[in-house]
């Protein structure tokens, strides 16, 4: 079983892992005009004579490339009355040019995986896609034609402010997301941080035409821009392409206006109350920190990692393990201007809300009395640096962290910070800790009247450019291979030698493929099958709760201890596992991976379920099944899951109530868990993958020692989900006070995957809804403005003819009845109508495109892996696929869509709060 974490922006933006970046740039003749600037590390910078900045890093490892557009405007930037205007302007900028009216279809059919974000300091446009010089230059100039030639019409702007109304309602859903937002507002006097990027719902309605296309026009400039490519393609030819897209744009006259706003030390604790029906209590502190380039913000930092950590930090000792919350967070805003760190837990009804705050806060501000350790520091320090060589490793995430650290002053930042964690000391992390933690300088849910308060001192912003003048990083990486992707080179690159275990432990199929990457970074994943369906009776959640909680104790090794070891072995992992299949997945190093497998078929089979850990468990368990209790899109999906299945009350497959899984977690115990580990895990039906930089022979030699002579599992046999004929039916669930609706359209029906007509469904399924140039995509978010996310979704398995057809679509809730005509009525014109050659051509090339993308990723390749390893495939099947795709015409593909497509046979279930209807 799993349950939800908060999943919170310092938790992506702080820590960034692995390199990927090539030798050194060779010389060449720059465009007339433009000039290089610093390198570091393989990174450079060159400058236009209009001032667009561009940041090319480029990478041959995998043949994919990164672009990413990074204007240095956001919510900060926002004047009186004009608050989410930066987001707004982000909506607006793929509403269309003269030249281009529908961005995201064009980026659908050219198969680019394109969006684009907005924060308080930065809006990006970026775009990931198969390596494609036509592709890349068309992607350039499609960026350039937007920074000039935005449109931003009357019509475009109406059309678009239900799609932008949608996403707020998405928000104020989460309690989370909320509290944070009333929080953040008190915790900031005059400062902009203080403003919630989506903005005030009267402003963005409100907003003027004309003010948008001012705002536009006084940001959106070259000058004010950062262009980053990452990953594989030509330098020289990439700066005469940016060149080309960009050099006629002029640099402007205007000046930018001055931030002169500065936020004053706060004077006293402030709080917050939010009073909302569903979900479990939430308790935050926040305090103002230092600016992400002070010197201060990386000790402060990694002090407040060392005091989130789970479980060895304070706020986890102090109130998770004295069962005062359920689970603790902790994180900080990276950001150009002094930002925040907050702290806070999550809690069960029955808890003490007073007692949790109390002990939080003193947990935070008494450090003094209760010092850290160099072992905090250590771990907190190696988890940065092995998430950070990580992202490094990767193009598409380079792209995205050095666009943040530009819009906190400048992109070398990412390795200055980098430097910094490496040289931090734990005098330095105590200091600022006690420094900013304290009452004078804390917003939080408590109000707590101090006579002498000790304030925190001013925060300044540095002077980046002196910052950075003379700093060069660490040299540049050598370059690597580059690695084709294609189902061909895939299965002839990857041994599947079975592994033959000693004794009557059988064999382990194994899918081995070694590659050189950056960073020497490699994915590996285990997965073990044990048992048939009638052995899971009334063990769901056993099966899982064994799984979740493997790496929570050996016999000789503590959580904790486990947790350092893979920490200490650069190994990011996770054990996780339902019914009759345990998994096992491991992402680390040429130099850790044989270390890190090995202690996982350890912990595999010397876990010995602590009680206190089972407790804990628990406890987090039953407060996630509650959370969700209240949200519209799980209580849709749980209607109909229960309404669709018919398996009786007991059986793996059943669909429990609310109540039901609640009261299975409850009734959990130790001995339970040890039984189904000893009954069920063992030998006989297990497989390997690994791709990336490994030695194949030390990993077969890791397996066979910590395999051989385990006992047999239980024969195995998949637990089979055979297609069940169900009534079509509308269920309607109420949500009171949720701002937002869901609407789930389902169909079942007996199709394989081997079904000769699986390929044209395949794509018919992208053509009506997977897509951004999709029919339910163009009509629901584009014309009709109903919906922020539409989509269907085909599934069909690859066992037995059973398959699933769904559409869904998140909504305002007074909109759902004409969200579900319109849903009707598109289905019935495509059903009538079909699809055109031209969409059926297009569609199948932006499919294929995907689906290349997909294969460079090796996460991907070795999940992929072990599927084809239990179905008996190789990648030619992939390869069997796109063959179809390609060969596919428009009468094949709508006569596969009018054969299984029946909208009178749907299932539909709706989420909503009623009274809005």
């Amino acid at each position: 079983m799993s349950f939800p974490v908060f999943n919170l922006r310092r938790c992506t933006r702080l820590l960034f892992g692995a390199g990927l970046l090539s030798a050194s740039l060779t010389a060449y003749a720059l465009p007339a005009g433009m000039s290089k600037g610093p390198s570091v590390e393989g990174v450079t910078q060159y400058t236009m004579k209009n001032g667009l900045r561009i940041v090319l890093a480029p990478d041959d490892s995998k043949p994919t490339t990164t672009v990413n557009m990074t204007y240095l405007v956001g919510s900060r930037h926002e004047n009186y009355g004009q608050t989410g205007m930066a987001h707004l302007l982000e909506h607006m900028m793929f509403r269309g040019t003269p030249t281009l009216r529908n961005a995201l279809g064009e980026f659908s059919k050219r198969g680019l995986q394109a969006n684009g974000t907005t924060s308080s300091d930065r809006t990006n446009y970026y775009a990931s896609f198969a390596s494609n010089p036509s592709e890349l230059e068309w992607y350039l100039g499609w960026q350039a034609d937007i920074m000039a030639n935005a449109l931003i019409d009357k019509q475009d702007l109406q059309a678009e402010m239900p799609v932008v109304r949608n996403e707020m309602e998405e928000g104020e859903n989460n309690p989370f997301r909320i509290l944070m937002q009333r929080l953040t507002a008190i915790s900031y006097q005059w400062h902009n941080y203080g403003k919630s990027t989506i903005g005030a719902r009267s402003d963005v309605e409100n907003v003027d035409v004309e003010q948008l296309r001012n705002f536009y026009h006084e940001y959106y400039q070259p000058d004010n821009a950062v262009l980053f490519v990452t990953g594989e393609f030509d330098t020289d030819q990439t700066l005469a392409v940016i060149d080309k897209a960009f050099g006629a744009i002029p640099k402007p006259n205007r000046t930018l206006p001055p931030e002169y706003t500065v936020e004053p030390v706060q004077d006293g604790t402030r709080t917050v109350e939010l009073r909302r029906q569903g979900g479990t209590p939430l308790i935050m502190s926040s305090y103002h920190i230092p600016s992400s380039a002070s010197p201060d913000y990386i000790p402060l930092s990694l002090g407040v990692g060392i005091l989130g950590d789970t479980p060895s930090g304070p706020l986890y000792k102090n109130l998770v393990d004295t069962k005062l919350a359920t689970g603790v967070f902790a994180y900080d805003s990276d950001n150009y201007a002094p930002g925040y760190a907050l702290f806070g837990a999550q809690l069960n009804a029955d808890m003490d809300v007073k007692a949790a705050e109390e002990a939080l806060n003193r947990t935070l501000e008494t450090l003094s009395e209760h010092p850290l350790s160099e072992a905090d520091l250590d771990r907190i320090r190696s988890k940065w640096l092995v998430a950070w060589n990580k992202a490094y490793a990767n193009s598409a995430s380079l792209a995205n962290a050095l666009s943040d650290a530009a819009a906190n002053g400048d992109w070398r930042l990412f390795f200055l910070h980098r430097d910094r964690v490496e040289a931090t000391t734990l005098p330095q992390v105590q200091q600022a800790l006690e420094t900013w933690l304290v009452a004078s300088n804390r917003s939080t849910g408590v109000y707590l009247p101090t006579e002498k308060p000790v304030r925190a001192p001013v925060a300044v912003t540095p002077d980046i450019a002196t910052l950075l003048a003379d700093y060069q990083g660490k040299g540049n990486t050598a370059a690597i291979e580059a690695f084709d992707p294609s189902p061909a080179n895939i299965d002839a690159r990857t041994d599947r030698t079975p592994l033959t275990l000693s004794g009557d432990a059988g064999k382990v199929d194994l899918a081995l493929l070694p590659k050189a990457t950056r960073g020497q970074r490699v994915e590996a994943r285990l997965q073990i099958n044990f048992g048939q369906a009638a052995q899971f009776k009334d063990k769901a959640a056993i099966a899982s709760a064994t799984a979740s909680l493997l790496e929570h104790g050996t016999n000789t090794l503590s959580r904790q201890e486990i947790d350092d070891k893979f920490t200490a072995l650069q190994t990011q992992y996770s054990f996780s596992g339902e019914g009759g299949t345990l998994n096992i997945s491991l992402s680390s190093t040429h130099e850790h991976l044989p270390q890190a497998l090995a202690l996982s078929l350890q912990v595999l089979r010397e876990a010995n379920f602590p009680e206190d850990e089972l407790a804990k468990y628990k406890q987090a368990a039953i407060a996630a099944i509650t959370q969700s209790s209240t949200d519209p899109s799980t209580l849709a999906y749980y209607a109909l899951e229960r309404y669709r299945n018919p398996w009786p009350k007991g059986d793996i497959r059943y669909t429990p109530t609310f109540e039901e899984s609640i009261a299975a977690i409850q009734a959990l115990e130790r001995p339970q868990l040890q039984a189904f580990q000893q009954e069920f895990y063992g030998t006989g039906n297990i497989a390997f993958s690994a791709v990336g930089d490994f030695d194949p022979e030390q990993v077969r030699t890791v397996l066979k020692q910590g395999l051989d002579n385990w006992k047999p599992a239980p024969a195995y046999q998949r637990i089979e989900t055979p297609y069940h004929a169900m009534p079509a039916k509308q269920i309607i669930t109420n949500t009171p006070d949720k701002a937002n609706a869901f609407y789930l359209a389902n169909l079942q029906f007996p199709l394989q995957d081997t079904n000769p007509d699986f390929a044209p469904l395949y794509l018919a399924n992208y053509l009506l809804g997977l897509s951004e140039t999709s029919r339910l995509w163009n009509k629901v978010r584009v014309e009709d403005g109903l919906s922020y996310n539409v989509r269907s979704t085909l599934d069909a398995s690859s066992y037995e003819p059973d398959a699933s057809w769904d559409i869904y679509a998140i909504h305002a809730p007074d909109n759902s009845a004409k969200l579900e005509t319109t849903i009707q009525s598109i289905l019935a014109t495509t059903l009538k109508e079909g699809f055109s050659d031209q969409e059926v051509k297009e569609g199948a090339k932006a499919l294929i495109n995907y689906r290349k993308l997909s294969r460079s990723q090796d996460r991907v390749l070795s999940r992929v892996w072990i599927n084809y390893l239990e179905q008996g495939r190789t990648f030619q099947w992939s390869q069997d696929i796109d063959d179809q795709l390609l060969k596919l015409d428009a009468k094949t593909v709508n006569d596969a869509l009018r054969k299984y497509l029946k909208p009178e046979d749907m299932v539909i279930s709706i989420a909503a709060d009623e009274s809005k209807q």
